[in-house]
């Protein structure tokens, strides 16, 4: 700290005492939302910078009758100026809605307004030093959405220690009317970690490497999401986290709906069981066996009537309903275990006469026949891989179903904790009865301690129907990795800013950075962060040295063989682009 004795000198734009010069700046606009611990971004620890806030209450009779001023503004503007030449209808409708809302909580108690002065100041020695600091700190702030000045006054009407508003002059910009919520993000005094007791790390904050331990069984939905393009690490995270699992809680039991076979090497090393569901495998399921309801046959006619119309899409109203005649007939008589034979039975009909009759002879002597029999393995062991890369694309979401289903047994059968995970989730929202019954499962499984992560490559394919948004709705913790676009739709669910949405398509791949980076969306906040993995985990995850692994930009559709794409062993966090603008649920607006 410099001495008394030194001289104070004050230009135009800048303060001096001693060799330290002090250049401020002012906010004149802040933008429409920041993340909470932006000052993070703003103010690096690498540089002399600080934030100076005077803070003034307004009395609660004053701050009710400004918010309600402000609504009051807003609706008229959304009147008067909608229908104008340039105006934007909805951008007068959000600020109206966001005024209303202000004043609700004003009036509720919820939230104060705050007569608020900020000035942001570079320290250097030498002018020239702390123009080039201020110049950094403009850009910095510019780039989040903030509007800054620099002040041309006498910095003695800044001082150290400056009166409230009614007790001396302040520069044009230096005051702002924030509610609660702005204020508070102005408080670098926020740690965004997320450090649940018991729980598994799921990533490391990007901007401060901060670990993010999240403890799935202690809420009450235990399914998450992962959505990322091809190459951005959806299958090795899901892995991972899926190891981690198992070494914070022994008793986990892991299974994986494997379409591309992505996890049937891992399973393998782990001491489970891969069961191989295509044509050739030596084991198969009786898609028709009531134990996965346990041995409620009127709720298994009703699955069964949903992975058919998956299998033939193209049924028209009366087929669908003669097909579920049968199927119901079917559960009401005596055979203890039916067989596709026996449907084919009771639906009657001749083939080449009737077109169900024609459909259902894929499973006497079409692709399928194989189905038309028995079960012959057992849903043991775990991990549990259930294989369907040898499934034509156009079957999935029908075997997707019936592997499903079946596993239901499983999760019934005690009270330990189960993880299923869904690889290449989107085929089960291509026809409305799987996605129903795919969200009725997220929903119900945490009543068998059991939890769902889904995997998919973009939200979209849930977001444009009313079961695949309540199946969103109820995944507790969801993973976005790098999308190929973010939809309107998308940002609207997720609330995502535009920093935010703007940052998703440009995040870094392990192919780019050595690890997958991504936006986590847990609660109200949103945390950028990296998911890294420990030189044994990744050991472990890839197996032996000269194990094939697939390429981060391999084509998802030719992968055939266990391969998980990942990133490098215990990569460090760099300096890089940083989503600084992303996450958060601060909102200052003057």
């Amino acid at each position: 700290m410099p001495g008394t004795s030194e001289r104070l000198s004050e230009g135009r734009s800048w303060a001096s005492l001693g060799t330290r010069v002090d250049a401020p700046v002012l906010v004149t606009d802040l933008p429409a939302a920041v993340p909470f611990g932006f000052l993070g971004t703003v103010l690096p620890t690498s540089e002399a910078a600080e934030l100076q806030v005077t803070l003034h209450r307004l009395p609660r009779g004053e701050a009710l009758s400004l918010a309600e001023k402000a609504a009051a503004t807003a609706e008229a503007d959304l009147e008067t100026r909608v229908n104008r030449p340039g105006a934007r209808p909805s951008e007068l409708a959000h600020d109206a809605e966001s005024a209303r809302d202000l004043a609700a909580r004003v009036a509720a108690r919820d939230q104060d307004l705050w007569t608020t002065g900020i000035s942001f100041h570079a320290y250097a020695n030498g002018r020239a030093r702390a123009e080039q600091l201020r110049r950094k700190l403009v850009h910095r702030l510019n780039e989040l959405g903030f509007r800054c000045r620099i002040p041309t006054f006498e910095i003695g009407l800044l001082p150290r220690d400056p009166p409230l508003p009614d007790r001396g002059p302040r520069p044009t910009g230096y005051w702002h009317t924030l509610p609660t919520d702005a204020v508070s993000a102005l408080f670098p005094f926020v740690d965004e970690g997320i450090h649940e007791p018991h729980g598994i790390l799921v990533g490391l904050l990007l901007a401060d490497a901060n670990p993010i331990f999240l403890d799935r069984w202690s809420h009450s939905s235990q399914s998450w999401g992962l959505f990322g393009g091809t190459g951005s690490g959806k299958s090795f995270a899901a892995a991972l986290w899926s190891l981690r699992s198992r070494w914070t809680e022994p008793d986990t039991q892991v299974f994986f709906v494997d379409p591309l076979g992505e996890f049937a090497s891992l399973t393998r090393r782990l001491g489970g069981v891969v069961l191989d569901l295509g044509a050739r495998g030596s084991g198969h399921l009786n898609p028709l066996d009531p134990i996965s309801t346990g041995g409620d046959r009127e709720a298994k006619a009703a699955r069964v009537g949903t992975m058919l119309r998956a299998l033939f899409p193209s049924l028209s109203d009366a087929e669908a309903s003669r097909l579920d005649t049968a199927v119901s007939r079917l559960y009401r008589g005596r055979a203890p275990v039916p067989e596709w034979s026996d449907l084919i039975q009771e639906l009657g009909g001749r083939p080449g006469e009737d077109r169900l009759q024609d459909l259902l002879t894929v499973f006497s002597a079409g692709s399928l026949r194989y189905l038309d029999g028995p079960t012959t393995v057992a849903l043991d062991g775990s991990p549990l891989d259930l294989d369907l890369h040898d499934v034509p694309v156009e079957q999935l979401p029908f075997h997707l179903t019936y592997a499903l289903d079946a596993l239901m047994a499983r999760l019934r059968a005690d009270d330990r904790p189960k993880l299923v995970v869904i690889d290449e989730a989107h085929y089960l929202t291509r026809h409305p009865a799987t996605l129903e019954f795919f969200d009725q499962l997220v929903r119900h499984v945490r009543h068998y301690r059991a939890g769902v992560l889904v995997l998919s490559q973009s939200p979209d394919d849930f977001l444009a129907t009313a079961p695949g948004r309540s199946l969103l709705r109820n995944l507790r913790a969801t993973l976005l990795l790098r999308l190929n676009e973010v939809s309107s739709q998308a940002c609207e669910f997720f609330r995502l800013t535009a920093a935010e949405a703007g940052w998703l398509p440009n995040a870094r791949l392990p192919a780019e950075a050595g690890y997958s980076e991504g936006l986590l969306r847990f609660g109200p906040q949103h945390l950028p962060l990296a998911v890294v993995a420990t030189t044994p985990e990744y050991e472990c995850l890839q197996g032996t040295r000269g194990e094939a692994t697939d390429r981060p930009d391999a084509d998802p559709s030719s992968a055939r063989t266990a391969r998980l794409s990942p990133p490098a062993r215990e990569a460090p966090l760099d300096g890089g682009d940083r989503p600084g603008d992303s996450g958060g649920a601060g909102t200052p607006s003057a």
